[in-house]
């Protein structure tokens, strides 16, 4: 008898930690999670041409939970509020999010994207979403680290 109560409790112990280390995997391998922008590139043939890092108390903020994306930015220099909320799907190299509100300098954007379609590069602590051109070719990006 208490080789089966240990065989179960062991057998309990195991499943358990599959299952952690299961939910870690996938969170790292996700976008579930919080992150803030580090820096932007800008692309001259599909290569970096420039680096613009935040300044001056710049700061963006990205939540993606359960489908859902909302993203704050804040800029001393810009008066303007920037807020955005939507839903999102992304595969290995692709990110969509379709924004379903925001604030007003976001809505005046909304009236004419309401889809944002970037391409992905995504890792365990940071992931980048590059904008492409109608040719495919990469212009911008906004580059986030893992922060939750």
């Amino acid at each position: 008898m208490k080789k089966l109560v240990g065989l179960i409790s062991l057998f309990s112990v195991m499943v358990l930690t599959m299952a952690l280390t299961s939910s870690e995997a996938q969170k790292e391998d996700s976008l579930e999670g919080t992150w803030e922008l580090v820096n932007r590139f800008n692309y001259e043939d599909q290569h970096v041409s420039d680096t613009i890092p935040n300044t001056n108390g710049y700061r963006q903020v990205k939540i993606y939970s359960k489908g859902k994306v909302m993203w704050t930015r804040y800029s001393p220099e810009d008066p303007a509020e920037w807020f955005g909320f939507g839903s999102y799907k992304n595969t290995t190299n692709e990110l969509e999010e379709r924004l379903e509100y925001g604030s007003g300098a976001m809505m005046q954007i909304v009236d004419t994207v309401q889809v944002f379609k970037f391409e992905l590069q995504l890792y365990s602590d940071s992931y980048s979403q590059i904008t492409l051109d109608e040719a495919g070719n990469r212009t911008f990006s906004e580059n986030y680290r893992r922060i939750d």
